[in-house]
């Protein structure tokens, strides 16, 4: 007789944080007034401001993941790397991408996909260590293109949206003290997002105003799933 045995697992709701639009109000007078057409730029921008936004929320959800007690016992939590010069000195910053690596290695953390998002001050710092750009023994970074691509398998971005100010405010899951951060390495099992409406457009004439109103939405949710995928690079 073989019994099956029980595998530790945990559930997590992720709520929807409500409908999130940017409206937008195109005066007839004012379009008939252009020289120029500009409908497709304005749709455009306002899926920019939907995805800024998106991806501050994703950011910020790793951050606070980084920062969870383990799902269950034994799983683990990714935790934090610090140091003192890690936004100054370019070979502590990469060496703190390697132990990041390192931790999410002994927590069972697939190797691939993973990532590391930082603001353009240290991504730019990344192009300054030789362990990124010295072609004898790496090809992850090129000067001349302005480009890190990665270092220790986990690939490098950067975002002005990775926060590093008190957020008290807004939805409550994604609000933290993020004063100390610089970074954040992650592999997308960290966190998780559920979609209840896609991104979507719609615009309506209206005659009492004479004008049409334009109005990019979404509705989606996000919050932790596995905290031992994502490791705080952070000041101490």
């Amino acid at each position: 007789m073989i019994d099956g045995q029980s595998i530790k697992h945990s559930e997590k709701v992720i709520d929807i944080d409500g409908l999130l639009i940017a409206p937008v109000f195109i005066a007839s007078i004012d379009e008939a007034m252009n020289h120029y057409e500009v409908r497709s730029i304005y749709t455009n921008e306002q899926g920019i401001a939907l995805a800024d936004q998106y991806d501050r929320e994703v950011l910020q959800c790793l951050i606070l993941s980084s920062r969870d007690s383990e799902t269950f016992t034994g799983s683990g939590a990714g935790g934090a790397i610090t140091d003192a010069d890690l936004a100054t000195d370019a070979d502590i910053l990469a060496g703190a991408l390697m132990s990041a690596g390192q931790k999410m290695d002994e927590l069972n953390v697939p190797d691939a996909p993973r990532f590391a998002a930082f603001k353009p001050a240290l991504y730019w710092l990344l192009l300054q260590s030789d362990l990124v750009i010295n072609r004898d023994y790496s090809n992850g970074g090129d000067v001349q293109k302005g480009k890190v691509w990665e270092l220790a398998g986990i690939e490098i971005l950067k975002s002005n949206n990775v926060p590093s100010t008190n957020i008290n405010s807004g939805i409550a899951k994604y609000q933290g003290n993020f004063t100390k951060t610089k970074g954040v390495v992650w592999h997308p099992q960290a966190a998780g997002t559920v979609k209840l409406m896609d991104l979507a457009l719609e615009s309506e004439y209206l005659i009492t105003h004479q004008g049409t109103l334009m109005v990019a939405k979404y509705a989606v949710g996000h919050d932790s799933l596995r905290p031992e995928g994502a490791v705080e690079i952070a000041l101490p």
